[in-house]
């Protein structure tokens, strides 16, 4: 018997269908709209309850009295895991020369709850998530954590209905196409952050940044600029923008503090 044949027996209540009523709002998913949002995410269900199960948030099942398990967190439960094989997957054929530690700092970044939120937007499921009106009212449909929950969840429906295959390449679609980028990408943004945290936890003040030149035309304009403590040059970045260049410093800065941890001396 098959992992997800074997998941709708433990769990029945995964699928079944619950009555809609004043308090709870959808609006229900119509032929229409759940063949647009299948096209949307690139798999048409041959079990449609599954994406209805997917995107019925628990303060719906709440409202309407239904049997607990009868919301998205199973699936979600579920979805989470099928994403961590396919992105574990992924990351160790594709990162070969990568430690443990750094595959699983890589993972983090494509799967965390902001990512997971993003694609949702753009899918557009927060249009299509069933919730109570007072969970709507308060912005459930736009908040990040209910978003990144029923990614999870619309990836476990797909697992049930399709099985790994079919989940892969959603996931392939939406979250590991440009991964490479979004990994380049957010590194980057952890780099500031990291050396004023390092900075500030021994000296109670923050570094700086410095534009040194900006050159080229405007539409090839290269920044280059220097991170500094106390008057000392602790790393230099050039970069299309200010902001990049100021990553690339900061990452400069730590690879040299790590190399010489005295780098920064006794300045407090």
């Amino acid at each position: 018997m098959r992992l997800r044949d074997l998941w709708r027996r433990w769990f029945p209540g995964v699928g079944a269908s619950v009555p809609e009523v004043a308090d709870a709002v959808g609006p229900p998913l119509g032929p229409d709209r759940r063949k647009l949002l299948e096209t949307q995410l690139g798999y048409q269900f041959r079990d449609r309850s599954l994406l209805d199960n997917a995107l019925l948030h628990r303060s719906h099942s709440h409202v309407t009295g239904a049997e607990p398990g009868t919301s998205n967190e199973r699936l979600e439960f579920l979805g989470d895991a099928v994403l961590g094989l396919v992105v574990n997957d992924h990351l160790y054929r594709e990162y070969p020369q990568h430690s443990e530690g750094d595959l699983t700092k890589m993972k983090s970044l494509l799967v965390c709850g902001s990512r997971l939120a993003e694609v949702a937007t753009v899918l557009g499921l927060g249009d299509y998530v069933q919730m109570s009106r007072a969970e709507a009212a308060t912005g459930g449909r736009h908040r990040a954590s209910i978003l990144a929950d029923t990614t999870e969840a619309v990836i476990g429906a797909v697992f049930l209905d399709g099985g790994l295959p079919a989940a892969g390449s959603v996931i392939t679609r939406w979250l590991l196409e440009g991964a490479d980028d979004v990994l380049v990408h957010r590194g980057l943004e952890n780099y500031k952050s990291r050396l004023q945290e390092m900075v500030q936890a021994r000296y109670k003040s923050p570094p700086r940044y410095r534009v040194l030149a900006a050159e080229g035309p405007d539409h090839e304009r290269v920044f280059k600029v220097c991170v500094t403590f106390n008057g000392k040059d602790l790393g230099r970045g050039e970069g299309p923008n200010k902001k990049a260049a100021e990553q690339l410093a900061a990452h400069d800065a730590l690879d040299r503090i790590a190399a010489d941890p005295d780098l920064l001396g006794d300045q407090r």
